[in-house]
């Protein structure tokens, strides 16, 4: 048993605290919904009048955001307060549990060794490996009531699946029967959206899911009420993360991250928090300022190796939250499909940085066209038949993106070409900079060398190769710059003994396309190169500008490869070029001999 567990189980049995010294606190989570599907946040959102109760008693935060806009890396990001890329925690689903430091705890361990009953009913979804005394019960059956006593104070967490992506998983059969709260013929669709009957019917349907969200809410703080523990209560409502129509779950716009948050607060312990009821917040909170929130209601010390800040409770002040204005998020893989995504949001102005640009958003994701509304888009864009804004989606992204929020609230128009927005746009993306080589961001290695190699020790890999991965960070920034002023760089990249530079080189290449015509024998020789992936991104380059097939190379890549991560990878590239750039690799099970359950969700599209 490792030592912090041990030291951890000591404190538990020993320290004992009384119910009247410390709150109670309730989380309540709906999954995958942003703030736009609820009136009290949104004109165009559902009426939810147990919600709408609890902002009377509480505060509504206007500007509270998930960090990354998918389940496991969001609840992770919640639980450890620490920025998944940090911590190796990025990607959906993990193919190896990362290991924190041993003396570092998820912060309702940390409850528990000051006297907390903690309990959780009962997704979990951690990319961190199992972890010894987080929760005193994590079950479909835990529940704050199973405490030891009256006097001991609880942190209960419940989840709720009946907004999840999932229940937009109906069958054109199941909606003709289906009897609706609300009217599709008056919903608000969002405009980068196809205006058809299935879209406003969705729209419609899910509205309705978060009327059942708020009957739940309601049942909740019933039950507190009865057990006479209200008062003594705060109680925190909000979504996982953003979601679930089509371009949310899975994307950093601001439907895929910026979430509903109201916190009630307890008549007796309203003296903890500086602000009056029924008030907004305006200043941004984010998931990793979550769990040292919850440390600082309960007077627990918030440890210095989180990334995030209280904003409610003793020493914080509401003058001091409004000033907060910087959100930081993150997309990596989501279940079969990589992508490189970061988004800075600081006010009124949001900045996306698209690392692997050539990669559209609608690239193919199983689970994600499972949902009738994803299939008449993708069938709608193939015949031609929607708006530039709905077509994007299906399109290359470009390198960096810049949206005024404030003007432009469902970020339709790019300012980053704006020259009138240029002092704005560089100092985003020189942020953004800032923070990527700051954690430092261990998606600029691929997948398969975390998995390999840093997964056990995932902090000490990321400070010992900081120096290198902000060298990476600068490789794959020469897509910024004109190609003839990036092109002297991206040779010595392309000819640099480390194959991570070489690798980010040519991704930055395939973002150049045409222009970078001029490296075309440069990659011809690579894709001979000893690394595999360094082959993958030689191939990809030259069959995205159609100088050379690059079928061949990435045959021969998968029969090599012995890693079911590199395979993985390997068969996003295959994917894009056949659905994008018109190839047909004509694959077959025998094609990869080393494959995973990832791998297999790729093969179940891809083979024949």
């Amino acid at each position: 048993m490792r030592i912090a567990s041990l030291l951890l189980a000591f404190l538990v049995t020993t320290q004992v605290v009384s119910a009247a010294d410390r709150p109670n606190i309730v989380w309540i989570l709906s999954e995958d919904n942003s703030k736009h599907y609820l009136k009290l946040f949104d004109e165009n959102g559902a009426e939810t009048p147990r919600i709408a109760e609890l902002a009377k008693n509480g505060l509504v935060f206007d500007h509270a955001f998930s960090c990354s806009p998918v389940c496991s890396v969001a609840r992770t990001t919640l639980m450890t307060s620490i920025y998944a890329p940090r911590l190796g925690t990025q990607y959906h689903r993990k193919i190896r549990p990362v290991r924190m430091p041993d003396d570092w705890q998820m912060f309702p361990a940390l409850l528990r060794s000051a006297g907390y009953y903690t309990s959780n009913n009962s997704k979990t979804d951690y990319n961190t490996a199992s972890s010894q005394g987080v929760w005193d019960e994590s079950s479909k059956k835990a529940s704050w009531k199973k405490r030891p006593s009256t006097d001991t104070p609880f942190f209960h967490m419940q989840s709720h699946g009946q907004s999840h992506e999932s229940s937009l998983h109906f069958t054109k059969k199941q909606i003709a029967p289906k009897k609706l709260t609300h009217d599709p013929a008056t919903v608000s669709v969002e405009p980068r959206h196809p205006d058809t009957k299935l879209f406003r019917y969705t729209n419609a349907y899910y509205r309705d899911r978060m009327q059942v969200i708020d009957g739940i809410v309601g049942g909740v703080v019933d039950d507190l009420r009865k057990a006479g523990v209200l008062e003594d209560t705060f109680i925190f409502y909000f979504g996982d993360h953003g979601g679930v129509l089509p371009g949310s779950k899975g994307y950093l716009r601001e439907v895929g991250l910026h979430v509903p948050l109201v916190v009630r607060i307890p008549e007796n312990w309203r003296k903890r928090v500086a602000a009056p009821v029924g008030s907004r917040v305006d200043g941004f909170v984010s998931f990793v300022d979550f769990g040292p929130t919850v440390l600082n209601l309960a007077s627990v010390d918030v440890p210095n190796y989180v990334d995030g800040k209280p904003f409610l409770g003793e020493d914080t002040s509401l003058a001091e939250v409004n000033q907060r204005q910087e959100t930081f998020g993150y997309a990596d893989r989501f279940d079969e499909k990589y992508d490189l995504v970061r988004s800075l949001r600081k006010g009124r102005w949001k900045y996306i940085r698209n690392y692997q640009a050539i990669y559209p958003d609608g690239l193919r994701n199983n689970y994600r066209y499972r949902m009738l509304a994803y299939q008449e888009w993708r069938d709608l864009h193939a015949a031609g038949k929607l708006s530039p804004v709905q077509s994007a989606f299906f399109e290359s992204k470009p390198v960096e993106e810049l949206y005024d929020l404030e003007s432009d609230p469902w970020e339709q128009t790019n300012l980053a070409n704006a020259e009138e927005h240029r002092g704005v746009l560089t100092d985003m993306r020189d942020r953004l900079t800032e923070r990527v080589k700051g954690l430092p961001d261990l998606s600029f290695y691929p997948e398969s060398v975390l998995v390999e190699d840093a997964a056990e020790n995932p902090i000490p890999f990321g400070q010992n190769h900081a120096k290198e991965i902000g060298e990476l960070i600068d490789v794959a920034n020469l897509s910024l710059q004109p190609f003839t002023e990036a092109e002297e760089q991206l040779q010595t990249a392309l000819a640099s003994q480390n194959p991570w530079k070489r690798y980010w080189a040519l991704m930055v290449c395939s973002t150049f396309g045409d222009d970078a015509a001029s490296l075309i024998e440069t990659a011809r020789k690579l894709t001979r190169d000893s690394n595999l992936l360094v082959r993958l991104r030689a191939a990809e380059f030259l069959g995205v500008i159609q100088k050379d097939d690059p079928r061949p190379t990435i045959r021969r890549i998968l029969q090599e490869s012995q890693s079911p991560v590199v395979n993985l990878i390997v068969l996003n590239t295959v994917v894009f070029l056949e659905d994008y750039c018109g190839y047909d690799f004509a694959l077959t099970n025998e094609s990869i001999p080393v494959q995973s359950s990832e791998v297999k969700r790729r093969t179940e599209y891809l083979v024949d």
